[in-house]
């Protein structure tokens, strides 16, 4: 499966869809990549003449990448109706993110078996710093 078969198969609207690329893919990790746009909704209000974005929205765009997309890559034989369903987060956040921030999202899995996917997961920015770092788990229903 590629990278655009899996973003195509994304569960999100355009304004909710944090994943431009994906540029590994393999059973044990997967890395992508998300450009934040200077016009994504969250920034007029957070925070007033000093956009920065919400951590909600950095754990978001983790999860897409970290979760969601490795869960499709891995279960590639059959993705019909599949959902995908966040069980846990332990996230910390070290940097700020601004607007046309590019970060690179970093997941390995810790394991994957009963369909529950947990994985280790790091957001860099384009410096190659580490902006947050944590745990992700979610279950892969279909």
């Amino acid at each position: 499966m590629t990278s655009e078969e899996i973003i195509a198969q994304l569960p999100y609207g355009d304004d909710f869809c944090f994943v431009d690329e994906l540029t590994h893919l393999s059973l044990d990790k997967i890395e992508g990549n998300y450009r934040f746009k200077e016009t994504e909704y969250f920034y007029k209000s957070h925070f007033k003449n000093n956009p920065i974005t919400p951590g909600v929205i950095l754990t978001e765009c983790m999860a897409q990448i970290g979760l969601v997309c490795f869960g499709i890559y891995l279960m590639a034989e059959d993705t019909t109706a599949l959902r995908i369903v966040m069980t846990s987060t332990d996230i910390e956040f070290i940097k700020p993110v601004y607007p046309k921030e590019q970060v690179k999202v970093k997941a390995k899995k810790m394991y994957y078996r009963f369909h529950k996917l947990k994985c280790e997961v790091k957001m860099y920015n384009e410096k190659d710093e580490i902006v947050a770092k944590g745990i992700l788990a979610g279950m892969l229903i279909k």
